[in-house]
């Protein structure tokens, strides 16, 4: 057995008839195994993880059978060897902890394995050399990112380990039917070099992608941060600067930090963003913006990453030129250190409260009594919730309107329609996410599938407009089977839905607007919750807008923009309500 340094012959198979055999089986075995591993959609958990247990096997006894001369090239083999085993032994001992342990094992097995076969790269001479190399670098990239991306791992950890396994075994199969003693195998290196520059350059762009990705994420500046003392007192304005983003010119604004109440009682901060017509005579009438679904994350905050049509609110000239002023929460969570109380009714409906007292301390703003709440989607939700909670929670708030326009109201309903929707698991990860950080007795392990987990959790820590989410849509499409695990719509989560329903009596008067067309709320499921507010004894005034789908409801040239626009009107002129009950 040689000394020197391996050149392109030091990996040479056995000559002897069994030897070869044992290399081809071992070769067939890891082509079959990656093959099924690169292929398989994952619908099985528990498959997934049997046929990463294989490959870790499988790439343990491919260094074992085809071991170098050099000594240490030979212990290098060896070692690698012994991490693809305590990769299966991890996998076999922490396998009730789900794909996420999965993730982090191969990635770490990927990440060692590959600095292994890079420090070897020193003893290998010309194009082996490089081989060891590029070969050793993509598999470290490979396992970085595994660990830096779950989302995407829970997808990239099969396919990866399948095409590494599909290649080592197909160098195998090769090794065992055409020994390289035949000289014909000396344009082989050269085939294994090119693959080995392609997987570099796959993971390279994969790292720069994950990089700037991450880069894009909003993030939100100090301004959001609460300072070191904050009053108990709900809706007291902490700090205010002049805010230009996206402002009309003819408008002030001014994005401002105030307290409020998170569930039970809990106090929290949050941010709002104040806009006002420069020319005014007189306190101004305010309406009160309940802004729609943008993320669950910090970040997510419309004044941080775009204060009107990230919610969708495309009305801001229409407000100013009839002389009102606005007043638009980011909720709490939002901007501010979370988490997000995302369709749970208390906390939302009281940030947009605080937002308003808050706003009336804002001296050079100028606003009057009157409010007039508008809300559209999650903000729809959270307009019911106010009205509910204004006369208990802040009577001293002069609401004198409420509009909902395609509210999530029928929350049970909402979540069963979820999957028909396009892009619907990225709301069900802000649902689930919320209500398991609110609700202890509302869990992952019970609602989510385990293979989806990861999915899920990186889902809801992206706003709906981040450009990284387009890679979670893409890995949950990749998967044959929805998130849930079984109907979400039982045990403790169906009780919390139904609790955040909002059921309360509405004093003030209240307008509903619904698309006809709606494909994310659901027209059918509006109209059973009009008819149980309306058994109830709740003055509703419902119209439904034929031909108009989620947000095209509230873009300006719908047909419902007129109409609220008339409604607020008659709402601050005290004109009696309609009631369509």
């Amino acid at each position: 057995m040689t000394t020197e340094p391996r050149s392109s012959a030091s990996r040479q198979p056995s000559r002897h008839r069994g030897g070869r055999v044992l290399v081809a089986v071992v070769g067939a075995v890891a082509v079959l195994v990656g093959g099924w591993l690169a292929l398989l959609p994952f619908a099985s958990l528990a498959l997934l993880l049997l046929l990463l247990l294989l490959g870790l096997l499988v790439a343990a006894a491919s260094e074992l059978v085809d071991l170098p001369g050099p000594p240490l090239l030979r212990r290098l083999a060896l070692a690698r060897a012994g991490v693809y085993v305590l990769g299966a032994v991890a996998l076999v001992l922490w396998t009730g902890l789900g794909v996420r342990v999965a993730i982090v094992v191969i990635g770490v097995t990927l990440l060692v394995g590959g600095v292994l076969e890079v420090v070897g790269a020193r003893r290998e001479q010309g194009v082996e050399r490089w081989n060891a190399v590029l070969g050793g670098a993509s598999s470290a990239l490979f396992g970085l990112l595994a660990l830096a991306w779950p989302d995407i791992s829970v997808i990239a950890v099969g396919v990866l380990t399948g095409v590494r396994l599909v290649v080592l075994g197909a160098r195998l199969l090769w090794r065992a039917v055409r020994p390289a003693a035949t000289g014909s195998g000396r344009w082989r290196p050269w085939l294994r070099l090119v693959g080995n520059v392609a997987a570099v350059l796959v993971a390279g762009l994969l790292a720069l992608v994950s990089l700037s990705l991450n880069r894009a994420a909003p993030q939100p500046d100090s301004f959001y941060t609460a300072p070191s003392s904050v009053p108990a007192q709900p809706g007291q304005l902490l700090r205010s600067e002049a805010y230009t983003t996206k402002i009309p010119a003819g408008a002030q604004a001014w994005r401002i930090l105030y307290t409020t109440t998170r569930d039970e009682g809990v106090p929290a901060v949050a941010s709002a963003l104040v806009v006002v017509p420069e020319q005014r005579s007189g306190p101004l009438p305010v309406i009160a913006w309940a802004h729609g679904t943008t993320g669950a994350a910090p970040g997510c905050a419309p004044t941080v990453i775009d204060p009107f049509e990230a919610g969708a609110f495309f009305l801001l000239d229409r407000v100013l030129s009839n002389g009102w002023g606005f007043v638009g929460t980011d909720y709490v969570g939002l901007g501010t250190a979370g988490p997000h109380p995302y369709l749970i009714g208390q906390g939302e409906g009281r940030s947009v409260l605080d937002a308003v007292r808050a706003a009336h301390q804002l001296s050079e703003a100028g606003l009057g009594e009157q409010t007039v709440v508008w809300g559209h989607s999650q903000g729809g939700h959270a307009a019911l919730w106010t009205g509910i909670l204004a006369p208990t929670y802040a009577p001293d708030v002069d609401l004198v309107g409420v509009a909902a326009l395609a509210p999530a109201s029928n929350l049970p309903a909402l979540v069963d329609h979820l999957p028909e929707v396009t892009g619907g698991e990225l709301f069900a990860s802000y649902v689930v996410d919320a209500y398991t950080r609110r609700y202890p007795d509302v869990t992952y392990r019970e609602y989510v599938r385990p293979q989806a987990e990861p999915v899920v959790r990186e889902m809801a820590k992206r706003c709906l407009a981040e450009p990284s989410t387009l890679v979670s849509v893409a890995t949950v499409l990749s998967l044959d089977s929805p998130v849930w695990r079984g109907d979400p719509n039982r045990g403790p989560l169906a009780a919390r839905l139904r609790e955040n329903v909002p059921t309360g009596r509405i004093e003030a008067p209240l307008l509903i607007g619904q698309g006809a067309d709606d494909s994310l709320v659901d027209p059918r499921a509006q109209d059973a919750y009009v008819r149980d507010r309306c058994a109830a004894g709740q003055q509703v005034d419902y119209r439904v807008y034929p031909g108009r789908d989620h947000v095209p409801l509230v873009e300006p040239d719908s047909p419902a923009v007129p109409e609220l626009l008339a409604w607020t009107k008659a709402r601050l002129a005290g004109d009696p309500p309609k009631n369509t009950c």
